[in-house]
């Protein structure tokens, strides 16, 4: 099985913070095509923000993750139990959930014992979503062809080879269901240089950097951000493009 990996703990407080949100829009589409609402799961949960939203629906929701840390922070309610646990073996019951969701965490899995996995709990009618966000777009030019060099050039090497996948928006996955065309969908925020600044912190990437260099890569790329910024205290239309791929599980 898939050696696991945890790049979020050590930054979970930041991270829970400054991670994107998804839109309601990405809820009702998976909604309109889910038969039964009473037991989701939530896999690779983070810090909750897919499984708070779920919860609205559900009468019950699981959300697993491996690390502790992010589950200490993550939204509780009281229809959500959080379970520590890997994705691709859980303590959840056989054919006993409605909708299983993967908010940018499946290029993490171990995709054939996974697959295994959901198909053991989900119910005949079940949906499987897998879903990532892109790079950050901002509405200056300017900014975009700076944080593309920062990405490509300078975190080059810094990020794990499991990163290729949301770079092919999981294009290239395999996934042995009966899908279903899903639209593109945006995250869109407004945003100040320090909000930016902050986010980019989280990457894995960037952490990794701090550990073999002792400094933050964002430090250096701020000043030359702000050249093109103008005001930092500006906010600026700041977009995510969501790709999704969908399916009936059995």
């Amino acid at each position: 099985m898939k050696e696991l990996k945890d790049n979020f703990s050590q930054q979970a407080d930041q991270y829970a913070r400054y991670r994107p949100h998804y839109p309601q829009e990405l809820y009702e589409f998976l909604y309109s095509h889910t038969a039964v609402f009473d037991k989701a799961w939530d896999c690779g949960t983070g810090n909750g923000q897919v499984a708070a939203q779920l919860a609205n629906r559900f009468a019950k929701v699981y959300a697993t993750d491996i690390s502790e840390s992010q589950l200490n922070h993550a939204t509780r309610l009281p229809n959500i139990q959080y379970l520590l646990s890997r994705a691709e073996q859980t303590v959840l019951q056989n054919k006993s959930i409605n909708l299983i969701t993967v908010g940018q965490a499946f290029h993490w899995f171990d995709a054939e014992a996974f697959y295994k996995e959901v198909r053991r709990v989900a119910t005949s009618d079940a949906l499987l979503a897998l879903w990532l966000y892109d790079l950050l777009r901002i509405e200056a030019r300017e900014i975009d062809e700076l944080l593309d060099a920062f990405y490509n050039h300078t975190l080059a090497g810094y990020w794990d080879p499991e990163r290729k996948l949301i770079d092919k928006h999981y294009a290239n996955i395999p996934f042995p269901f009966e899908e279903i065309k899903a639209p593109v969908f945006y995250m869109e925020y407004e945003w100040t240089l320090q909000d930016v600044g902050l986010y980019l912190n989280t990457w894995s990437a960037v952490q990794r950097y701090i550990r073999q260099h002792g400094q933050s890569p964002v430090d250096v790329l701020m000043p030359h951000l702000l050249d093109v910024w103008g005001d930092p205290e500006a906010r600026k239309k700041v977009s995510f493009p969501i790709y999704m791929r969908v399916g009936k599980v059995n």
